[in-house]
């Protein structure tokens, strides 16, 4: 109880010293409150940047963990398209999987009103959407009901859009895919797109069988993806193989892998150098309120020498001097510390700061607690370091001299 009471009664006078001495404290603490708002903020908004690379990787290759599985015949008999589905369906429901569909690539004559001309088209499912992270600028995205449509619906991508006049998607514009038989499609989405993109449209694997030429769907061999635990994904990755195999017959060899960025190292933060760097000049930044600090504590010890002194000699034990002034150099940056923690918050929580570092993300991560923490536990051992040379001078004086001086 002794020493609870003790540590209260030094932080008590040390925040009563330091409201004597604000002016020059507050001096020394500003650059204490910067750099622990830059070392904040760093960790904070690398955590936002990183978020954002990891939805990048996911939307190219799946979600960890995604297991891509296909089938081949070995022999020259053709493998019937609608019997890989088969096995596979009855693979996902078999193991319950909640996310899994086709995926397949082909290309469509769309007629612009410029001319016709041939748009790369993937055929996907709904789950598409979900295990790729799929982020639309307009509408939305196929669901279950979609499948249920006459006419097709599409969703296209941002030049696409902008090449048939960018028209209200609530009009439900539709354009004319060429081919044995023109059909309607109705564009019901908008997908963004690199300036280096081609046209290009996502069409539901069911409307793709309805409307595509039989020459083509007899060779078009989609793929087959699902997204599983992580942690199930080596033993479910040889039960699918089994299974589909089992399916299919001793003439149709089965591939599953996983290929999600995991496997092939995406998940490192091509930011981390920037990161390190900033991390560096805010450690240089919080070494110079350092100094700063030890200089006016030292400055306002030397002020005290003559109080020092009346309380050793009535009894003050040099241990509690030394704790004494070492905690108004702690409670000061400590305070500072939290100033610099609310900065970076409002800093990061900034829209405009969210979209510069990580445009497009669809989980943002909340502020880290880790990030709080770490710049407080900086403030603190600033504080202490700064501290410690002007508690060693305080204890060193000798209590005649302090109270001559």
């Amino acid at each position: 109880m002794r020493i609870i009471t003790g540590i209260v009664g030094a932080v008590d006078e040390a925040w009563s010293e330091l409201r004597i001495h604000r002016t020059r404290v507050l001096l020394s603490l500003v650059g204490v409150a910067v750099a622990v708002a830059a070392l904040t903020g760093v960790v904070a908004l690398g955590a936002m940047a990183q978020q954002a690379t990891t939805e990048s990787y996911e939307r190219q290759s799946g979600r960890p963990a995604t297991l891509y599985a296909s089938a081949y015949s070995m022999t020259t008999e053709t493998l019937a398209p609608a019997d890989v589905r088969a096995a596979f369906d009855q693979v996902v429901d078999r193991y319950q999987i909640t996310y899994a569909g086709a995926v397949g690539y082909a290309a469509s004559i769309v007629q612009f009103v410029g001319g016709a001309q041939y748009v790369s088209a993937m055929t996907v499912e709904p789950d598409y959407a979900t295990m790729h992270r799929v982020i639309l600028s307009e509408g939305r995205w196929f669901t279950e009901r979609d499948a249920e449509r006459l006419a097709p619906v599409i969703v296209v991508n941002q030049h696409f859009y902008e090449r048939i006049g960018s028209p209200n998607l609530a009009t439900h514009p539709t354009v004319s895919l060429l081919g044995d038989h023109e059909t309607v499609a109705v564009i019901i989405g908008v997908v963004p797109a690199s300036e280096y993109e081609d046209l290009s449209m996502f069409l539901l694997n069911s409307a793709y069988l309805r409307i595509a030429p039989p020459s083509e769907l007899e060779y078009a061999m989609p793929q087959f993806e699902m997204w599983v635990p992580t942690d199930l994904a080596d033993q479910l990755i040889e039960l699918v193989r089994r299974d589909m195999s089992g399916a299919l017959g001793p003439d149709v060899q089965v591939d599953v892998s996983r290929q999600d960025y995991e496997v092939w190292g995406g998940g490192l933060d091509p930011l981390e150098p920037i990161r390190m760097l900033v991390l560096g000049a805010a450690g240089i930044v919080l070494l110079l309120g350092a100094l700063g600090l030890v200089n006016i504590s030292l400055v306002t010890v030397r002020q005290r020498i003559r109080e020092i002194g009346v309380r050793r000699s009535f009894g003050a034990t040099a241990g509690r001097v030394f704790f004494s002034v070492m905690m108004e150099s702690v409670v000061g940056a400590v305070v500072a510390g939290v100033v610099g923690v609310f900065l970076a918050v409002l800093l990061v929580s900034n829209p405009l700061v969210q979209q510069s570092v990580a445009p497009g993300i669809l989980d943002m991560p909340a502020f880290p607690i880790d990030a709080a923490l770490l710049g407080l536990a900086a403030a603190t051992a600033v504080g202490a370091l700064a501290g410690l040379l002007p508690a060693l001078y305080a204890v060193r004086v000798k209590v005649i001299d302090a109270i001559r001086y």
